[in-house]
């Protein structure tokens, strides 16, 4: 990365020219400039600047004729690219005027003063907001591209970039697309559509985006013959529903998956979506959730088991000693093992306070209630009985 950049005021950089050299410079570019740290120098306007251009602009014209006519017919802003790389690798063999070193060996020789790029690459991506449309669309760039449908009237985020762009709702990214290199074009994708389509199936053979799906490919035989077949078992409606079903699965399946089961379900006759879904699932061949016990994960011991013995304080001897204190309470003894009289009795009531409801609470289990409490109607003044 070079330490200086001389620039011809490009609209990319410059904002507003000011007086003599002093620019107001583009918002991204002064975040691109701080991430690859370098510094900008802008030539005068007009006749003034010609002469501290050099020969860049009549290298960009030799480059164009060189490499560029006649007017290549690529695809993608990808593949022209590549032929723009191609260009620069021919012309690293290339002598300008009488040199006696070639265009690369000069690159090599200047190479150790560069700095070194960072390590993380630079987002340029430009924040935008758009608005779907009754239909599913946005507008970008004066051309239209399509989101899930049931954004419609909403307002969603655009990350664009140089060659495509994202667009979010909710924080998701819903749809991305490539961007195109014509105004006013549309470019629809199927899977937007697939709700409503499932609605009204009448829709679905006149669609413009079921004619971009068959152009790109996304379409194609094996979704004609699958869909020829529903129609003939099913009906127009019903068969249509039937392929929209299937064409539902590519949302969390692989598409080559879906198309072998497609092919294996109309090998047995069948035009059901759930045949296509069992069939895609077993093409796709998971393997099992591994199981884990319990506590495993975590590496924890489970505690031992505590016996019946241990943490049961009913039925045993202890609840038989309870009922026959409660009965001598019933009797006129209190719980110290006196009777109403102040005489001493044979002292069972305190030792099963002692032995029976004390040891449930210590094992932290209730202390069972009295049988005369869960009886119903007991008088309140019954002898024993607390006031």
């Amino acid at each position: 990365m070079p330490a200086l950049i001389r620039y011809d005021n490009l609209k990319a950089a410059v904002a507003k020219i000011l007086f003599g050299r002093d620019r107001t410079e583009n918002e991204r570019f002064v975040t691109l400039r701080s991430h690859y740290g370098f510094d900008s120098f802008y030539c005068r306007p007009g006749i003034e600047g010609s002469h501290e251009k050099g020969g860049v602009e009549g290298e960009v014209g030799r480059f164009r004729r060189r490499h560029l006519v006649p007017v290549p017919n690529v695809a993608d802003m990808a593949e022209l690219n590549e032929l723009l790389a191609a260009g620069d690798v021919i012309d690293d063999d290339r002598h300008i005027a009488r040199r006696p070193v070639t265009v690369g060996q000069a690159a090599a020789v200047e190479a150790p003063s560069l700095r070194a790029r960072p390590e993380e690459p630079f987002d340029s991506c430009a924040l935008l907001s758009a608005k779907v449309d009754t239909k599913g669309r946005i507008c970008v760039r004066q051309s239209f591209y399509s989101v899930p449908v049931g954004l419609a009237r909403r307002d969603v985020a655009v990350r664009l970039g140089a060659q495509s762009f994202e667009v979010m709702a909710d924080g998701n990214v819903v749809a991305t697309h490539l961007r195109s290199l014509h105004k006013g074009t549309e470019d629809l994708v199927l899977d937007h559509y697939l709700e409503i389509l499932a609605r009204k199936p009448g829709a679905m053979p006149g669609s413009t985006a079921l004619v971009q799906a068959r152009a790109s490919g996304v379409f194609g035989p094996a979704h004609e013959r699958f869909w020829a077949e529903a129609r003939h078992q099913l009906g127009d409606g019903a068969g249509t529903r039937a392929l929209i079903g299937v064409l539902l699965l590519q949302r969390r399946m692989p598409a080559r998956i879906v198309t072998a089961a497609m092919e294996a379900a109309l090998g047995i006759g069948s035009v059901d979506p759930e045949v296509v879904a069992i069939e895609a699932r077993r093409l796709e061949q998971r393997p099992p959730a591994p199981v884990i016990p319990i506590g495993a994960a975590a590496g924890e011991k489970r505690p031992p088991r505590a016996s019946a013995a241990t943490t049961s304080c009913w039925p045993g001897p202890a609840s038989e000693r309870h009922d026959e204190h409660v009965g001598d309470r019933r009797d006129g003894n209190d719980s110290d093992g006196n009777d109403s009289d102040g005489n001493q009795s044979d002292g069972d009531g305190g030792g099963h306070d002692r032995s029976g409801s004390r040891g449930c609470h210590r094992l932290g289990v209730p202390k069972p209630a009295p049988a005369h409490r869960a009886r119903r109607g007991a008088r309140p003044d019954a002898p024993g009985l607390p006031g």
